[in-house]
Parts: C-alpha cells; sequence; structure tokens
C-alpha cells in the first residue's frame, strides 16, 4: 500500500518506517492513525520482516497531534458520544503493543505528546543527542492518552512518570536516558545505522517465532499478579519449541558454529497456545 504520511524502506529483513510530515514536524493526524493501524497489520502478515525501526522525517520525530484546528483540537463531541469514543493515539499503541515483530523507536528529534507516548509499546527507545521529550498534555488542558498512563509507570516507574505529566516539562535526551525512557543517547549521525545494528542482530541470529513469543511473554507478564503466570507460560512455550525445527536447527548450528537457518514463520507456526490471554480488545 501506499501512503500519504509515511515511507517504508525494507532491506534485509528490517522494514524502515519514517513518520513523513516534514513540514509539520511529523505531527500526528487521523491520516497518520490510520495508515500506521494498516501497516502494523501488512508487519505481522509478512514474514520477511524480521524487525521494525520507526523514526522521523527532517529535524523532528514527532510534533504530537497537529494543533492547526485551534481550540477545538481535541473537542470531539460534535462527531460521537463519550461512550463510542477512541483516542486515536491509544487505537496506534494498543495495535503496537498486539505487534509479532520488535519494533525499535530511532527518536531523531522532538517528541512531544502522542509523539512519545506512541513508543512507549515499542521494545527499544534510542535516542539523537538532539531529541527532546515532553508528556504536555496537561498544559493543554488535556490528559495523557494512547493508553501511556499504563506504559509510561510501567517503562520509568511512577515517581519519575508523575513528575514528567505533572509538569509537561520539554527535557533533553540525557534526561530521558537518566530516566530510563530511553535506552541510549547516540550523535545523530549515528542513529539510523545503531537501530539498523540491532535490527539486524535480531534479523541475523534469532527465530522469527522464539522472538515473538518473547516479546509477547515479557510485555503481558508486565500486568500478572504472580509469577506462576510465567511460569505457567514459560513452561507450555518451553515444551512447544523444544521440539520445533528451530530449536533444532538453534542448538546444531551452534554445535557447527555456522549461522542458523531458521524455517518457522510467524504468520503460520506460532504454538496453539497463542494468544493465551484473553480475546484482544479494539482490534477495529
Amino acid at each position: 500500500m501506499s501512503y500519504e504520511t509515511l515511507r517504508t524502506e525494507r532491506r534485509d529483513g528490517v522494514l524502515t518506517v519514517t513518520l513523513h510530515r516534514p513540514e509539520r514536524l511529523n505531527a500526528f493526524t487521523p491520516r497518520m492513525m490510520e495508515e500506521l493501524l494498516v501497516l502494523f497489520d501488512e508487519i505481522d502478515a509478512d514474514d520477511d520482516v524480521r524487525a521494525v525501526i520507526v523514526t522521523g522525517a527532517g529535524r523532528g520525530f514527532c510534533a504530537g497531534a497537529d494543533l492547526g484546528g485551534g481550540g477545538s483540537t481535541f473537542d470531539a463531541s460534535g462527531e460521537e458520544s463519550v461512550d463510542a469514543h477512541r483516542d486515536g493515539g491509544g487505537r496506534v499503541a494498543l495495535r503496537i503493543f498486539e505487534c509479532l515483530k520488535p519494533v525499535i523507536a530511532a527518536i531523531n528529534g522532538p517528541a512531544v505528546g502522542v509523539g512519545v507516548t506512541m513508543t512507549l509499546p515499542m521494545d527499544i527507545r534510542l535516542a539523537s543527542d538532539e531529541a527532546r521529550f515532553g508528556f504536555v498534555f496537561c498544559r493543554r488542558g488535556i490528559v495523557p492518552e494512547a493508553a501511556s498512563s499504563w506504559f509510561l509507570p510501567r517503562v520509568v516507574g511512577i515517581s519519575q512518570a508523575m513528575e514528567w505529566v505533572a509538569t509537561g516539562r520539554v527535557f533533553s535526551a540525557d534526561e530521558a536516558l537518566a530516566g530510563r525512557l530511553v535506552s541510549r543517547v547516540v550523535p545523530a549521525a549515528e542513529l539510523l545505522p545503531v537501530a539498523h545494528g540491532i535490527a539486524r542482530e535480531i534479523a541475523d541470529h534469532t527465530s522469527a517465532v522464539s522472538v515473538a513469543l518473547a516479546r509477547q511473554m515479557l510485555w503481558r507478564m508486565l500486568g500478572a499478579d504472580h509469577p506462576m503466570e510465567a511460569h505457567r507460560i514459560d513452561s507450555q512455550a518451553i515444551f512447544t519449541m523444544g521440539r520445533s525445527p528451530d530449536a533444532y536447527e538453534g542448538v546444531k548450528s551452534f554445535l557447527e558454529k555456522r549461522p542458523p537457518r531458521f524455517s518457522m514463520k510467524v504468520s503460520s507456526d506460532l504454538p496453539a497456545f497463542v494468544p493465551w490471554w484473553r480475546d484482544r480488545p479494539f482490534r477495529d
């Protein structure tokens, strides 16, 4: 599919997605939301995509919601009722959360509002030294969205989350690193090469099915009440994958000191117990 607000490039199993509204610092729009939802469906269905990198065009990552509509930007009362309303950033965040492929955020510039909350369900966040972050919602008279009230405290802890949300201030990449929002800060010129290096490690050396399972296991267990829940899933996954072609190949390639040639596909070879969690909500 061709996209208006996104650019995509696939190389050697790595799909790079560029938010592409550079004249507006890649500000988020309903069109961008719809295109991201479609794109992540395509990503899950494409076995040739092993890892995803999301970055921004020009000097910004995403400046948040496009405020070009003025004071009524966030007013949806004329379109639907409070019970029917679905937050657009939340729809994107939940779709990324459900993704079967690992997602790396390469944050090249300002990431504000939904521009930062959409990265929270991504698995690895890297920042350029030119990046800036802001959970600015309370300064705009609204509240955190994109399910960030669930994601952000789990990523950085409740105290750090509340400081950033309650003040709404914009902060540096170094502060984001100190607060564990990002895992690395690198010079701007090195951001995409570093992101591609991590993605290549995934694509070249791991089983696609193992990574898909591991991603869901780690994320789903953030909400578990007891480690026994993890033990039950671990046990099913180890039993099922332990007799799989990929497990045989993983051991054999190690013993033969050669790169693995994993054959299992995410589209067709996930174990029967997936999804073990409740039926996926809000997939429309």
